[in-house]
């Protein structure tokens, strides 16, 4: 039995069921899951001195969302962690919450979980999340996305320059983020390696890219 093509991890683990009902329900239960996750990687945060964006452990796990759901469920948890926020529950960074960190300093980075989510997600489901390689080529893009949205966002609240932007929203967090892109880049083709082991029945699991 092979991988069918555009499946992620999610759908071996919690495999579909025959009632599309009970498909809903399991859809429903992964991406209120996975908000949560994500809600709680962004209190693990360490505020800087001369940026207002902390560093957290949110982009992690916004790439590993995508990974493992694909791009509709992984988009879908992303915006509803930030309809959580806006709702006023404390799912940002420091516990934060409410709709009014959606349009300040940081709203460029939290705008960007659904979309780096979504192209994480995209990627893996062309298989590039079955081997560490490709899966570095699959979580770049998410992180790039991250550095456009929040930098040009902090640059235009804060009126900086193009310089500035860079210096304040991309380059402190950098080394960080090449070690987040690393960690996920391992953990991805790991629980595919564990699938393998588990369903000896499924083949070809590079799949099709």
């Amino acid at each position: 039995m092979a991988i069918a093509p555009g499946t992620t991890l999610a759908d071996y683990v919690l495999p579909a069921r025959a009632r599309r009902s009970q498909q809903l329900v399991r859809d429903g239960i992964l991406v209120i899951g996975f908000s949560i996750v994500v809600a709680l990687s962004a209190q693990v945060a360490i505020p800087l001195p001369f940026t207002p964006v902390p560093i957290t452990l949110q982009t992690l796990a916004v790439l590993l969302t995508g990974a493992a759901l694909g791009s509709k469920r992984g988009g879908l948890a992303m915006l509803l962690y930030l309809a959580e926020g806006a709702a006023g529950l404390p799912v940002f960074a420091h516990g934060l919450g409410g709709f009014i960190y959606l349009v300040g300093t940081d709203a460029g980075y939290l705008w960007a979980c659904p979309i780096a989510a979504l192209v994480v997600g995209l990627l893996c489901e062309r298989g590039l999340d079955r081997s560490y390689l490709t899966s570095l080529l699959a979580m770049l893009p998410g992180t790039i996305i991250f550095y456009v949205l929040g930098a040009t966002w902090l640059g235009i609240v804060l009126h900086l320059t193009v310089a500035l932007s860079f210096a304040d929203g991309i380059s402190p967090f950098i080394p960080g983020d090449l070690l987040k892109i690393v960690i996920a880049a391992a953990l991805v083709p790991a629980a595919w390696q564990i699938i393998r082991m588990v369903r000896p029945d499924l083949k070809n699991t590079k799949g099709t890219i």
